[in-house]
């Protein structure tokens, strides 16, 4: 039998988005990073099917407008968002989902974490966080994004009894939060948009 695999995205409201960059980007300018970003990561997703969960119209229109299925998740914080996505997408036919956070300016593949069976989780480069993560859609796991939430989430995959493979990854290892962010290395070939964020002045 075919393996099916999808990508999901969580993406909270534009306008909300990267308050910590607050002291170096003015609004406007977070709002078209975090849209920048979120765009990158589904253009990652590339031939597999790629939904965004959300709660907010504008990432509605937004993600209408890139040809991604949105899944409406109202009220259910990240952790809730993301397992209301799996669930949706295993009811719909999919086997595997890679949920993949909108802050992956350097994201260029994601296919690729589903060629595995079990689970495979990608850390950010401190090792804290859980950046992309693929997951057997029917196997109940738990999320919980958030700090620590690297090490939350390998001892659910070990609770589950799933196969585990950690992947360190330099690209999807970048994630944005704080300024430095904003200036990856020159070899990980950072997209423009990255050097074109204006500071406030």
């Amino acid at each position: 039998m075919t393996t099916t695999a999808a990508v999901l995205v969580p993406v909270k409201a534009f306008a909300n988005a990267k308050q910590r960059l607050a002291d170096v980007l003015d609004p406007a300018a977070r709002v078209a990073l975090a849209m920048a970003m979120a765009d990158t990561v589904l253009q990652a997703a590339g031939p597999l099917r790629a939904a965004v969960v959300c709660d907010d119209d504008e990432v509605r229109t937004w993600a209408e407008g890139q040809g991604a299925e949105v899944i409406w998740t109202p009220g259910l914080g990240l952790n809730g968002a993301v397992a209301a996505g799996v669930a949706h997408l295993a009811r719909n036919g999919v086997d595997r989902v890679i949920v993949a956070h909108a802050d992956l300016p350097l994201a260029t593949e994601l296919t690729w974490l589903a060629d595995t069976d079990g689970v495979t989780l990608v850390p950010d480069r401190h090792r804290d966080g859980t950046n992309a993560a693929c997951i057997p859609s029917d196997a109940g796991f738990s999320f919980a994004y958030g700090a620590g939430s690297f090490a939350a989430h390998r001892a659910e995959a070990t609770r589950l009894g799933l196969t585990l493979r950690l992947a360190s990854d330099a690209r999807l290892g970048w994630d944005v939060d704080v300024a430095a962010d904003l200036a990856p290395p020159a070899d990980l070939a950072p997209p423009p948009y990255l050097a074109l964020a204006v500071p406030c002045r």
